[in-house]
């Protein structure tokens, strides 16, 4: 599969970023304000949360979804609230939502439910809108739905192929048969941890085999991250282990998300893809230290910036192509499971 074309100019002024966020989820958390419950009603669901962060960054930020029954109701709200453009499919199913108690510091799940399939006219519609929007906006993220059922996999193929093919950088942040979808369908840049490859973080080899596999299926630029662990970047630069500041955590979760939406705006602006990867970085960085997911403050995501490390790993300087350092990581790898 061949991979989309580059980032473009931003010079048009072009700072936009699409998110493909297809059944948002309500969320409830219960935490303790001296003794007393302190709840908190919320949008959330992966595309909120990225695009939540995108807006905290400065850039403008679209999202295209579907909001069905009483918690769909209670989204749309939530979602208008907090200033974040919309571009909205009313359908006859229900978004799903969760209950999670904190008050004894540990994450606690009350009631869950990930929500229904969304109707096949629903998924069509949400699809055209996603197209439509992103064909003159700067990057669009992929995100998931809360369960496996919610949609299909091949839609992230189709997203990934119309989009990149017509000009906008996708940034995917997926697992499993999701992200194997996308990735056949070409993506600038796909993001994925290690508990989601299934690959322990100590186990760098292993990950960078995974690495190279993933470019070969359609990844132009790859970011694994790795929990606590520096994350591993495959750039049209190089290899790189990317050294982000240590911050002392207040909720982990949201990581991941944060640096993905980093990414996207990055690439918005029209800032490599390198220079993406620093900043999403510096704003997973930052969101750790926040109870709110994908929160953020665009002056402390510059600052910490500054403050990532890119360091080129054994091998991955010296050459021209991702292409290039793919062949030289599979071989790599090769090499290191047949020695006895």
């Amino acid at each position: 599969m061949a991979c989309p074309p580059p980032s473009r100019d931003a010079s048009a002024g072009v700072t936009r970023v699409v998110v493909f966020a297809p059944s948002p989820v309500l969320t409830v958390v219960i935490e303790d304000r001296g003794g007393v419950p302190d709840v908190h009603v919320h949008a959330g669901g992966q595309g909120v949360w990225q695009a939540r962060m995108v807006s905290s960054m400065g850039v403008d930020v679209t999202v295209c979804a579907a909001l069905g029954g009483e918690t769909g109701r209670l989204l749309r709200h939530l979602i208008a609230d907090e200033g974040l453009d919309t571009r909205v499919v009313d359908g006859a199913f229900t978004n799903g939502s969760y209950v999670h108690d904190r008050r004894s510091g540990e994450r606690v799940t009350v009631a869950e439910h990930p929500g229904d399939p969304l109707p096949r006219h629903v998924l069509d519609e949400v699809y055209g809108l996603t197209v439509t929007e992103a064909l003159d906006a700067g990057a669009a993220i992929l995100s998931g739905p809360a369960g496996p059922a919610v949609v299909p996999d091949d839609i992230y193929r189709r997203l990934a192929s119309d989009l990149g093919g017509n000009g906008c950088p996708v940034v995917a942040d997926l697992a499993g048969d999701r992200l194997a979808a996308a990735l056949d369908g070409g993506l600038a840049v796909a993001k994925v941890s290690h508990e989601e490859l299934g690959i322990d973080a100590g186990d760098r080899d292993a990950l960078l085999a995974a690495v190279a596999d993933l470019h070969a299926a359609g990844a132009r630029a790859v970011v694994v991250s790795r929990a606590d662990r520096p994350a591993l970047a495959l750039t049209d630069d190089g290899l790189f282990e990317v050294r982000m500041p240590r911050l002392a955590p207040a909720d982990p979760r949201g990581a991941g998300d944060s640096m993905t939406a980093g990414m996207a705006a990055a690439l918005a602006r029209g800032l490599p893809v390198t220079e993406a990867v620093r900043v999403g970085a510096a704003a997973g960085a930052l969101n750790v230290t926040r109870h709110g997911l994908g929160t953020g403050d665009r002056g402390a995501i510059e600052k910490l910036t500054a403050r990532v490390d890119l360091v080129p790993l054994p091998g991955g300087t010296a050459v021209t192509t991702p292409d290039d350092l793919a062949h030289r990581l599979a071989a790599g790898a090769d090499g290191g499971r047949n020695r006895r």
